[in-house]
């Protein structure tokens, strides 16, 4: 950005590029049978009975009865079909979508990967090709497919998952919507042959269909959808120039020092953290030299803040009262925990004490000070 607060023409373009595009809307699930697929259908029409003009890039129905009932009046691009090894396969018509130039169009499974011979090796890249072009994406997706969580799929689940689409694809959706329900109802519409045919459903509910393979996948759905709402929260805030902290959750800071009681401050915001459902953030602000015997004691109290699953910052600043306030605000904190500090009379009569100072500039976060008599 310039000088007098202008773009520079690169930005500039950036910018008109961002808002040229398509949007991209997913359907983000835990695992098959969820209802992605049905609702993002079920919302094709309803924007089709609205005038919009939409139509269904490629659709991935498994023979769902249910899913294929939602189609209804929806237009259809036919797909393409290529011959590979002495069989012919069917993809989405990239070319033929673009020809079209909907105002929106359904694109299923967006970790899906390409026939051989494709223009692009992935469908979250006809997806970025489509948006590319001002069309706006409606999409599918299931959690396991990200490429961050596989690992970790893997080794709950037992299952090597092969399609995995990059992190960034869901970070830079416009819209994010989860399609839940509890595990014990998807294990009942697999045993009704609603997911899959009765033979295969019954080898599913065996394996990857387990309550604790369910259960753990929700969670990792429902976490990231909470992060992706978090981080959207924050630009909004930070776009409209908002410091006043929202308490949407409850996230505890303790702010340390090598000083003797930081591990009774620990354990205090980790008690306060875990009754309110909430976060627990350790805070510690390097602002002048520590001897050898301060270093080994911040060590442990860090080690201690680690070991009970906080969040540790080390920031460096000159005004530990700015520091706090700075990181409180990017976290959006909503309660504080600290030591009752002992300034000298010249910091008194020059800057007033910190928990005076704190108080002042964070009139609506709660602080919580713990004396000396609470060491441990």
């Amino acid at each position: 950005m310039q000088e007098d607060g202008r773009l520079n023409p690169e930005e500039a373009l950036q910018r008109a590029r961002q808002e040229s595009r398509g949007q991209h809307r997913i359907y983000l699930g835990y695992a098959a049978g969820v209802g992605k697929t049905y609702a993002m259908l079920r919302e094709g029409n309803r924007m089709k009975a609205q005038g919009i003009d939409i139509v269904i890039g490629v659709l991935e129905h498994h023979n769902r009865k249910e899913t294929i009932a939602q189609v209804g009046d929806l237009e259809a691009i036919p797909r393409r079909r290529e011959p590979y090894k002495g069989v012919y396969l069917e993809d989405m018509d990239l070319d033929a979508v673009l020809a079209r130039r909907p105002t929106w169009v359904l694109v299923d499974e967006l970790a899906h990967t390409n026939i051989p011979g494709s223009r692009n090796e992935k469908r979250y890249q006809d997806i970025e090709e489509l948006r590319d072009a001002g069309i706006h994406v409606m999409s599918t997706v299931n959690v396991q497919h990200m490429e961050s969580l596989n690992d970790a799929v893997s080794r709950i689940t037992g299952v090597e998952i092969r399609e995995t689409f990059p992190d960034w694809v869901l970070d830079e959706a416009t819209e994010l919507i989860t399609v839940d329900i509890t595990p014990e109802l998807l294990q009942e519409r697999l045993r009704q042959g609603k997911v899959y045919e009765h033979e295969k459903a019954a080898r599913a509910l065996k394996n990857f269909f387990r309550k604790g393979n369910l259960l753990a996948l929700r969670e990792m759905t429902l976490r990231k959808v909470a992060e992706e709402t978090d981080d959207r929260l924050g630009s909004y805030r930070k776009e409209k120039k908002i410091d006043e902290t929202w308490p949407t959750v409850e996230r505890v800071m303790v702010a340390i020092t090598p000083m003797p009681g930081a591990k009774a401050m620990i354990r205090r915001g980790w008690r306060l953290a875990d009754r309110l459902g909430g976060e627990l953030l350790v805070l510690y602000v390097d602002n002048k030299p520590l001897s050898e015997e301060q270093k080994q004691a911040l060590q442990s109290y860090i080690d201690l803040a680690e070991e009970l699953g906080a969040e540790v910052r080390q920031v460096s600043g000159k005004d530990v009262v700015d520091e706090i306030v700075r990181f409180a605000r990017e976290r959006q904190v909503t309660q504080i925990v600290m030591g009752a500090s002992r300034p000298s009379r010249w910091e008194e009569i020059t800057r007033g004490s910190i928990i005076n100072r704190l108080m002042r500039r964070t009139q609506s976060l709660d602080i919580l000070i713990v004396s000396e008599t609470h060491k441990v």
